[in-house]
């Protein structure tokens, strides 16, 4: 009687596991709801530096920056000179964010970046903060650009950004 018993409970979790390997399946083959470049898939592989950062050299409003990946970043993160290279000029209107960083709390304008590329990868409307100058030594490639990806990886030394 219990050999029944536990070939159904055998079959019905095999068919559990089968269910949910193809949502995982059907999951990886869905589109990124909030994929960064329409068309053909955009592909950015950067080598990590002798010290295993990564660094990338987007482009806003014209001008080329030079900032750190850092996926505990929640936002971009953009030097006061940074932001003004890039013609991103914060007002007293713009609303303030506190961060608690290593060095402290520091309060930054939370701004929008109409266009960030990296590479081919383009993100629009990447929320972003400006900090106070000599608060931040270089500037930050945070989530709010990240999670807009269809996905990046890191493996081997290298970041492999796809957009």
């Amino acid at each position: 009687m219990a050999r029944p018993i536990l070939w159904a409970l055998g079959v019905l979790g095999a068919a559990s596991l089968s269910a949910v390997s193809a949502g995982k399946i059907m999951a990886e083959r869905a589109p990124a709801p909030h994929a960064a470049s329409p068309g053909p898939e955009r592909l950015l592989v950067v080598a990590a530096d002798l010290r295993g950062h990564f660094v990338v050299h987007p482009s806003l409003g014209g001008a080329r920056l030079r900032m750190l990946v850092d996926t505990g970043a929640s936002v971009v993160a953009l030097t006061h000179e940074d932001a003004f290279k890039a013609g991103l000029k914060p007002s007293s209107r713009d609303p303030v964010r506190r961060f608690e960083t290593a060095n402290g709390v520091v309060e930054a304008r939370v701004i929008r970046i109409p266009e960030m590329s990296v590479g081919d990868i383009v993100v629009r409307d990447v929320e972003a903060v400006v900090m106070p100058p000599g608060r931040l030594a270089t500037s930050l490639l945070g989530m709010a650009f990240l999670r807009r990806l269809k996905s990046f990886e890191v493996s081997a030394g290298r970041l492999t950004l796809r957009g």
